[in-house]
């Protein structure tokens, strides 16, 4: 052959030997995120999808169930806030007319107002044996209390108990020492007016138990002294020390005078009562006095407890006066509509009932405290034996 037409053979020949051969890489597409795209991790999730649904029912419920809560919470707080609104701002009463025929009643003309068992601004109280006198006609100053309910109460009463119907049935006339409310539970809910009186001829008594503890020769305290004295008085320890000693040994005759602003019944005062005696008595035990620990105390307990308790009219409706005496002896008498409930002879019941308004860290009434303790104050600073001659 000729070398000429091989050479071209040769040399693809040639080519074909040494021919590069091909590579495959793969290709590799790089997506370029946008704004708008998204990973497919973060697509949304299926609104069908069983979990969700699960996550979205939950969500539902707790929030009705916030709307629960606040919806109680808030009718809760209504009822509470129209209950006190209703409690606090009583209308005052109406007064009542004396429509009889008559022109002169027991000395009430026809027309005058009565309001809170005060007649015209007369207070005629007469209880047990003896007979009004000429004094039930007097005027007598009104003390207001601090409620509409029970706008004022009598600065003078004059009493005729058993123990004042013996001398002919004179009454005795007593003087308001100092008044208060008792009211129950945070709001402040009121119960009654309670008012704490001694008989004028036996302030003089008073007047010198309280100086002793200041000055034992003394007739009158100065402002110093008597600032000492409030101190004392207005300390749970001290004041009852003080005021037992003064119930006890004095002498002197005393009445409570309580009138609800709303219905009540005898049983729940009882309560309240015993439940203060009770506390006072333990402490004392508990300080190694067994003054309360005999049986005549527990049975003078028992008829306190008796007094309250028997009978069928246990209800004290709003504005019915409730009269507890307690004479020179410490014999506690309790007086209703004029007529005589019971008594307990043990001056020790008395005593403790009183305290329950006079002295203690729970007092029955704190307003009552300070106001009585201020109102002894007005008897101390004169001489001994001139208040009861200046009292109208």
């Amino acid at each position: 052959m000729n070398p000429r037409t091989l050479s071209p053979l040769l040399r693809q020949a040639q080519c074909l030997r040494h021919a590069p051969k091909p590579s495959f890489r793969p290709v590799i597409r790089q997506h370029q995120f946008t704004g708008s795209s998204r990973r497919p991790n973060d697509l949304p999730r299926n609104p069908l999808d069983p979990i969700a649904l699960q996550r979205i029912d939950a969500q539902r419920r707790a929030h009705y169930n916030r709307r629960s809560y606040y919806a109680g919470a808030g009718m809760a707080f209504s009822m509470v806030a129209i209950y006190v609104l209703m409690t606090s701002w009583d209308l005052p009463p109406k007064p009542l007319q004396n429509d009889s025929p008559r022109a002169d009643v027991g000395g009430i003309e026809r027309g005058t107002p009565v309001v809170g068992g005060v007649t015209g601004g007369t207070e005629i109280r007469k209880v047990g044996e003896g007979t009004p006198t000429d004094g039930d006609k007097e005027k007598v100053e009104q003390v207001p209390t601090g409620t509409s309910t029970i706008p004022t109460f009598p600065k003078i009463l004059n009493l005729a108990t058993d123990d004042s119907g013996k001398t002919g049935g004179v009454p005795t006339e007593y003087h308001l020492m100092g008044l208060g409310i008792r009211t129950v539970s945070f709001l402040g809910i009121q119960v009654y007016v309670v008012g704490l009186y001694i008989a004028t001829d036996d302030i003089a008594a008073l007047q010198q138990a309280l100086i002793r503890h200041i000055d034992p020769v003394a007739t009158t305290l100065v402002p110093n002294e008597k600032d000492k004295l409030r101190t004392k008085l207005l300390d749970a320890e001290i004041g009852e020390e003080i005021w037992t000693q003064v119930l006890k040994e004095s002498g002197i005759r005393t009445a409570v005078r309580i009138v609800p602003t709303r219905n009540t019944d005898f049983m729940h005062l009882r309560d309240g009562w015993v439940r203060g005696i009770t506390t006072r008595t333990q402490k004392a035990s508990q300080k190694g006095s067994a003054e309360f620990e005999d049986e005549g105390f527990a049975k003078a307990m028992g008829e306190l407890k008796g007094i309250f308790s028997a009978g069928s009219k246990k209800a004290l409706p709003k504005g019915k006066t409730l009269l507890l005496t307690r004479d020179g002896k410490g014999v506690l008498q309790a007086w209703c509509d004029d007529a005589k409930m019971g008594e307990v002879r043990d001056e020790r019941v008395g005593r403790q009932v009183w305290l329950g308004y006079l002295a203690g860290k729970n007092v029955a009434s704190e307003g009552t405290r300070r106001n009585v303790v201020e109102g002894v104050m007005e008897f101390v600073e004169r001489p001994v034996g001139t208040v009861a001659t200046q009292v109208v």
